[in-house]
């Protein structure tokens, strides 16, 4: 009998953070007019991080960090093959949190950058122009970083699902999972009111990572009458 445990607001998060994490690097590799997809996917993908961080916290049981935050008592008795936990395994949990990290890096960083041709970020204005080169520069290299996470991350999921047998790829599509021993409980939480405070503020921290706070710019120069 399998059990709930990948609510539907954390599985949907999932797919649409790959896809857009996918779209973002495509766009930024290929530059030019592409540039302003680059822009708009990335501050989609900070709502998803943003999104993802209050929901971590009033989410159902295993979206929770406090569920799965890899502590040395838990990788331990995972590397000792005496974790049975229905969630993210200790050692995904470190490349989940090192993901969401990196990702957030990666987002917030992008906000102030600069392509020295025709793109600026949102936020390139409260900085000057050679802290925006620096990060841009560093922006540039997290690229590479977030690559060979995803790529570690898909690795690792093939790995269990065909080589361990233990599928982690369909239950974050249905949501639904084999117990693994006699005590696993479905996941329960993440009421509609967590949900739509979590979307809230995501749709806030988007509206003020696009400059949101910052004044209007001044209006163009009057066209001179000949």
């Amino acid at each position: 009998m399998r059990i709930k445990v990948w609510d539907l607001p954390t599985r949907v998060f999932h797919w649409l953070l790959f896809v857009t994490v996918t779209a973002s690097l495509l766009t930024g590799l290929e530059g030019g007019n592409w540039m302003d997809w680059h822009g708009r996917l990335g501050l989609f993908a900070l709502g998803l991080l943003v999104f993802r961080l209050i929901w971590g916290v009033l989410g159902s049981t295993y979206a929770r960090f406090a569920d799965f935050a890899p502590t040395p008592n838990r990788i331990s008795a995972y590397l000792r093959g005496r974790w049975h936990g229905m969630g993210h395994n200790p050692l995904g949990a470190l490349s989940v949190f090192a993901l969401l990290a990196l990702m957030l890096w990666q987002a917030g960083s992008g906000l102030f950058s600069n392509d020295d041709i025709a793109f600026d970020g949102p936020l390139y204005d409260l900085v000057s122009k050679s802290t925006s080169d620096w990060l841009s520069s560093l922006h540039r290299q997290g690229l590479w970083l977030i690559v060979g996470l995803i790529v570690l991350h898909i690795l690792a999921a093939l790995f269990y699902t065909f080589v361990r047998g233990n599928n982690l790829i369909r239950p974050m599509i249905t949501g639904y999972k084999e117990p693994a021993g006699p005590n696993s409980r479905p996941a329960r939480g993440g009421p509609l009111w967590a949900l739509l405070l979590a979307l809230a503020i995501a749709g806030g921290a988007v509206w003020v990572a696009n400059g949101g706070l910052l004044p209007p710019p001044p209006p163009p120069p009057p066209v001179p009458a000949w």
